[in-house]
């Protein structure tokens, strides 16, 4: 079994580019909350848009931090009543100017990144390169979540949430996430093979790569999402952005052949169920 985190350097993305990524994004989270709240997420917006410290929840508990969210768009039609939810454009704030612009070739980026990734990971199994993506990747759905961790402060407010919690344990529910997070802040954690939760210090230039539930029940087990979570203890806001790589819209999510046969002729369907986080 591979354990389902790791640093990614060599990737091609400059690191100027990756800390540009995470400069607008603070920008956009230093204006004040009425200009934040003119991109407020809802049902109405497909779920796209801002969401304030408080309204994002880990099972059951409301995390510290706010956030936007960018999905790829589908239009009418696309995947018939199952698309419905999903349909309708990104809310693009006006401030910083740049923010589109440069989100979207960020975007660009990292879906042929993790189309590259995904390949490895394939040729990983024993397989073809394409055996994953030409399973379930080749038309990706993607989403994008822009983060900003504020102090824990009782001047600010935020203590009031009732805990610390950055963001509550879980696994991420896709093929795999890409996180860009600040170099100078210490708050990702994960869970390893002792249950011991362990820091993922940033280093610059890199990614911190998670493995999904879905590419977990693909392998069939053979590659593991890791439990993790996010304590920002440091006296500075913390701006993280995660892009998650998802498979085809509707695509069938079941363990490949190639994985079955390695893992003992058996779909362990029952051990790999998908969670809702």
């Amino acid at each position: 079994m591979q354990r389902g985190w790791l640093f990614l350097c060599g990737h091609g993305i400059p690191d100027s580019f990756l800390k540009e990524v995470r400069e607008v994004t603070r920008k956009f989270f230093d204006l004040p909350l009425e200009e934040k709240l003119e991109i407020k997420l809802s049902a109405a917006t497909g779920y796209r848009g801002y969401q304030e410290v408080g309204d994002n929840i880990t099972k059951g508990v409301p995390d510290v931090h706010e956030a936007i969210d960018l999905y790829r768009e589908l239009k009418h039609g696309m995947y018939g009543d199952m698309g419905k939810p999903m349909i309708g454009p990104n809310l693009w704030p006006s401030k910083p100017q740049n923010f589109k612009a440069v989100m979207e070739h960020y975007t660009d980026l990292c879906t042929e990144l993790s189309r590259k990734i995904i390949q490895g990971i394939s040729l990983a199994l024993g397989g073809s390169v394409n055996e994953l993506e030409g399973r379930i990747a080749g038309d990706p759905f993607w989403v994008m979540r822009l983060i900003g961790y504020p102090v824990i402060s009782r001047e600010n407010g935020h203590s009031e949430l009732g805990n610390d919690i950055g963001c509550g344990a879980h696994t991420d529910y896709g093929l795999l996430t890409l996180v860009n997070q600040d170099d100078s802040i210490t708050a990702l954690r994960v869970r390893n093979h002792s249950g011991e939760w362990i820091w993922a210090p940033p280093i610059s230039g890199t990614f911190v790569c998670n493995i999904g539930d879905m590419l977990k029940i693909l392998t069939n087990g053979m590659y593991e999402s890791t439990l993790h979570q996010v304590i920002n203890k440091s006296p500075k806001y913390r701006v993280c952005v995660a892009y998650f790589y998802e498979p085809n819209y509707d695509a069938t999510i079941e363990p490949l052949d190639i994985c079955v046969q390695k893992t003992g002729g058996s779909k362990n369907l029952d051990k790999l169920s998908m969670r809702n986080i």
